[in-house]
């Protein structure tokens, strides 16, 4: 028993943080699935305004995330995300608080939703920064495996937790909770005693704020660039958020009209993908002391492509091809998240700490910037050939991106043990 609560579970400081962060997550979850559906459910908001809600909430990444990378390393970062919490609280709070008077209209929606992506994106970046100054670098994959177990279980129950409280008090009252969580997150960081490394002076007499702020970006980004492993973590990041968007975007309309499956059906398959998230975020630290890091990265991507293959193939009676988008849930996402603990884990290591936030925010730009583009070209893809084939489409992708790595210094990489260069 002292050897299952020994590590991390003795440092005071990230039980504060992980405690803080899993009622976020899971109220997060109450937000993510509330504001759309009070949109809905309320407003009758048409799918042009849904679109338009949907759009408003990505615009921070691609308008702000390199510039919000290179203002998170010139600050201390939990002061950073303490008022980003509080300020998500206040934001949120309007919702349930105008939909009593009866105000409630599908514009404060949208401006809550902008904004409240705004304090995320800077939280993420400053939270991602954090870990490294707050736990050691040899627990860094720990720390980032409980943190991913409990978005994991937080993505499963939160959705049916939302659920209830939409039922029971309609979607406006029910982000209340959310509001309320993110007071616990921001309380938990407040009560975090670990001194954060002063951040250095980059911005100098001699230079004005915006060539500073283009200097600073730019050392970010040759940080990223010159790096072989970084560079190629990014690249992969891009192909696999360019080609998994095909799949998201498609996903639904290939199990319904294609496969024949019910929009329940559809729900269900989809949650296993948190049941496999979970699985994976399990194996993410204990996998890497079996096998050296480089065949664990690359052999998670290979079974997330190779896996997904499994979608385009599905078909026969509705139960069975549900069955095979289910098997394809779980042991995709299992994979991604072993991917995606390590990677992070991996670049935390190499990365200067003073520089974190810089390339954090590159690599979000990246991934997050050729989203929508995807988006685009899958819907005009599964237009001019067919759905199915777009699909495929995605998949060869993706395992292209494990080719990538496979090719790489990466695949080279015994362990997360490197020397950090500056």
């Amino acid at each position: 028993m002292a050897r299952l609560f020994s590590g991390l579970w003795k440092h005071p400081d990230f039980m504060k943080l992980w405690i803080g962060q899993t009622i976020s997550e899971f109220g997060s979850r109450i937000t993510r699935e509330g504001l759309p559906l009070a949109a809905v459910l309320v407003l009758n908001a048409t799918p042009a305004q849904l679109g338009v809600l949907r759009a408003v909430s990505s615009l921070p990444v691609l308008l702000l995330g390199l510039l919000a990378g290179v203002w998170v390393d010139r600050a201390r970062r939990r002061p950073i995300m303490i008022f980003c919490d509080v300020a998500r609280l206040v934001l949120l709070m309007s919702i349930p608080l105008v939909a009593v008077t009866g105000y409630l209209s599908i514009e404060l929606i949208m401006i809550v939703s902008a904004l409240t992506a705004v304090f995320g994106l800077f939280f993420d970046i400053a939270y991602r920064s954090l870990l490294p100054s707050l736990v050691s670098r040899e627990h860094l994959v720990d720390a980032n495996t409980k943190l991913a177990t409990t978005d994991s279980l937080a993505e499963i129950g939160g959705p049916a937790i939302a659920g209830v409280l939409i039922q029971i008090m309609t979607a406006p009252l029910a982000i209340f909770f959310d509001a309320v969580s993110f007071l616990f997150s921001a309380v938990s960081f407040w009560l975090i005693r670990t001194p954060e490394p002063v951040p250095p002076r980059l911005v100098t007499e001699s230079a004005s704020a915006v060539q500073a702020t283009l200097r600073d970006l730019a050392e970010g980004i040759k940080t990223l660039w010159r790096d072989p492993v970084l560079r190629t973590l990014a690249i992969t990041m891009a192909m696999r958020s360019f080609f998994g968007s095909f799949i998201g975007v498609l996903y639904e309309v290939y199990a319904i009209r294609e496969l024949g499956l019910s929009p329940a059906l559809v729900g269900l398959t989809i949650a296993f993908g948190g049941v496999g998230a979970l699985i994976g975020s399990l194996l993410a630290g204990w996998l890497p002391k079996r096998a050296s890091l480089g065949r664990v990265l690359v052999g998670a991507l290979l079974a997330s492509g190779l896996v997904n293959l499994l979608i385009p193939l599905a078909g026969g009676e509705p139960m069975m091809a549900a069955a095979v988008l289910i098997m394809a849930q779980i042991i995709g996402d299992a994979a991604m998240m072993i991917y995606f603990i390590n990677e992070m884990s991996l670049r935390q290591m190499r990365v200067p700490d003073h520089l974190l936030g810089r390339v954090n925010g590159s690599i979000g730009f990246l991934a997050e910037g050729v989203s929508p583009f995807g988006a685009l070209i899958a819907g005009g893809l599964a237009a001019l050939i067919n759905v199915r084939l777009t699909l495929v489409i995605a998949v060869v992708g993706i395992l292209a991106a494990a080719g990538l790595v496979w090719l790489s210094p990466v695949r080279q990489l015994m362990n997360m043990s490197e020397k950090i260069t500056a």
